[in-house]
């Protein structure tokens, strides 16, 4: 296998967890499907949980704040530019790891929340920059960006539930719809 040893284990680890669940998966089955010795899986994560912890940290963020690209007046074209332009860095297997692991890990719990806040923040932000006269109106606009930072948060959990691809522009539509 290419790669340092610790990456092939977080990615080993990665594509376990998502598959079976970070309680289903033994560090002797990571350290194998990593090609190490199983010490060296305890050399770099004293814990199995310290392997939990480092994917999550390393492997979800948001990145650095962009300039939000709003077209005023028109807040389905900003919400389906923003979709376009998303700032989450999360595969689809950590995110079913993230979803998985919140109910019984208190850091990914933790962790899933921040992302989930800084979405809903981004898609407040330009909301707010689509529709200025909306601003009096925050609920409604705090509403709006949950929904949305939802669907593109959990899309890919809600596919593996329905089998079907959701559509950004289409979630991006009805959300404008409720606005104006």
């Amino acid at each position: 296998m290419i790669g340092d040893a610790r990456t092939r284990i977080l990615d080993a680890a990665e594509e376990l967890f998502a598959g079976g669940g970070y309680e289903a998966t033994p560090t002797a089955v990571i350290a194998r499907l990593a090609h190490v010795p199983k010490g060296l899986v305890f050399h770099y994560f004293p814990r199995k949980i310290d392997v939990l912890v480092a994917l999550v940290d390393e492997r979800t963020l948001v990145e650095e704040d962009r300039d939000v690209d709003a077209v005023p007046g028109d807040p389905a074209r900003t919400l389906s530019k923003l979709a376009r332009r998303l700032p989450l860095r999360a595969s689809p297997a950590m995110r079913r790891i993230l979803f998985r692991e919140a109910d019984t890990h208190g850091s990914v719990k933790d962790r899933l929340g921040r992302l989930n806040g800084e979405l809903i923040r981004r898609a407040r932000f330009a909301l707010e920059l689509a529709l200025p006269g909306a601003r009096g109106d925050a609920a409604r606009l705090e509403v709006a960006a949950a929904t949305f930072a939802a669907v593109l948060l959990y899309q890919e959990n809600l596919c593996q539930l329905t089998g079907h691809q959701i559509d950004p522009d289409a979630v991006a539509e009805l959300i404008a719809h409720s606005l104006v």
